[in-house]
C-alpha cells in the first residue's frame, strides 16, 4: 500500500498562478479549486488508492505568537484565498480525506499523517507531495519520501542530505540556522546554508552547540527551530482505511455544478470504475 499525502495549499497556490500566467478564459472563479481537483483524479487514475490532502484553513498559526514576523494571510489575493473552502468542500464530497488546519498548519497535518501512516506495517511507502523545504524533515529513508511536483523529484533520505547536505531530523536546526523566507524568520546573521551544514555535522542539532558557536543568536536559534519543527500530534485519523478512496460521494454532483465543472464528475466515476475492475482482478 502506498499513501499519497498532498499539500492542498500548495496545490491550489500553483493552479491558481499557473492560471493567471496562461490567461484567458480558463481564470474563471474557480479555476484553481477545479485544477486541484483534476489533480487529484489524475493521481487516481495513475493508480493512488489511499490519499490525505491537508491545507491551510486560515494562514496563521500558533507560530504567529512566537513570532511576530512569522506568515501571515496579509497580501494574498484574494480571489485565491476564496476558493479555498470550495476546494475543501469538494475534495470532501470526492470522497478525499481532508484536513483543513486553524490551530496549525497543513505543513503540520502532512507531518501527523505520515507519522499516523508509518505506524501501520501494511504501508509500503509514503509520498509528501509538496516542494517546500520544511516537510523534508519527515523523509525517512525510502519509505518516506517527499515528491516535488514543481521539479518532478522524489526525494528520499539521500536525496534530502544531497540537497541540504544533513539528514532529515537535522532539517529543522538547518532552517533555524539559514532562515526561511517563505514562513517569514530569518536565520542567524552570517550563517549560509554551507555553514549551518558544516555547523551541524560537527556538532548535532543546535541544543548540543558549544556556548561560543553562536553566543548571543544561540537563544533566537532555538526560537527558529521551534518554528521549524513540524507538529506530529494532530490526531486526524486512526487507521489508514480511513484514506482509501471509494469513489466520490452522492454530494459530488452538486458540488461539480457549484464550480461549473460537470467534467469533474465524469472524471470521477471514470476512475472509481478503474480502480473496482483492478480490485476485482485482484
Amino acid at each position: 500500500m502506498v499513501v499519497h499525502l498532498i499539500d492542498g495549499t500548495y496545490e491550489i497556490f500553483r493552479h491558481f498562478y499557473g492560471l493567471q500566467r496562461r490567461g484567458g478564459s480558463e481564470c474563471r472563479r474557480f479555476g484553481a479549486a477545479i485544477g486541484v481537483l483534476n489533480t487529484v483524479l489524475r493521481m487516481f487514475s495513475d493508480g493512488a488508492t489511499h490519499v490525505g490532502v491537508a491545507t491551510d484553513h486560515v494562514i496563521e498559526s500558533f507560530r504567529n505568537d512566537l513570532w511576530d514576523g512569522y506568515k501571515t494571510g496579509e497580501g494574498i489575493d484574494r480571489a485565491l484565498f476564496a476558493q479555498f473552502v470550495p476546494l475543501e468542500d469538494g475534495l470532501r464530497a470526492m470522497g478525499v480525506a481532508v484536513w483543513p488546519m486553524i490551530e496549525l498548519e497543513a505543513d503540520d497535518a502532512l507531518a501527523s499523517a505520515a507519522r499516523i501512516a508509518s505506524k501501520d506495517d501494511r504501508v509500503e511507502k509514503i509520498c509528501i507531495w509538496t516542494p517546500d523545504k520544511d516537510l523534508a524533515q519527515c523523509v525517512r529513508g525510502e519509505r518516506v519520501v517527499q515528491v516535488d511536483r514543481r521539479t518532478n523529484v522524489v526525494r528520499d533520505a539521500s536525496g534530502v542530505r544531497a540537497k541540504f547536505g544533513v539528514d532529515p531530523e537535522l532539517i529543522p536546526d538547518y532552517l533555524a540556522l539559514v532562515g526561511d523566507a517563505a514562513d517569514g524568520y530569518p536565520g542567524i546573521k552570517g550563517i549560509g546554508a554551507k555553514g549551518a551544514a558544516s555547523l551541524l555535522a560537527r556538532y548535532g542539532e543546535i541544543e548540543r552547540f558549544p556556548e561560543n558557536v553562536l553566543g548571543e543568536s544561540q537563544r533566537r536559534a532555538l526560537l527558529f527551530k521551534q518554528l521549524a519543527t513540524l507538529r506530529t500530534d494532530a490526531p486526524l485519523f486512526e487507521n489508514v482505511d480511513e484514506l482509501e478512496w471509494r469513489g466520490p460521494t452522492p454530494a459530488f454532483a452538486g458540488v461539480c455544478e457549484r464550480l461549473a465543472a460537470p467534467d469533474l464528475r465524469e472524471k470521477a466515476s471514470a476512475a472509481a470504475a478503474a480502480l473496482r475492475s483492478v480490485a476485482e482482478r485482484r
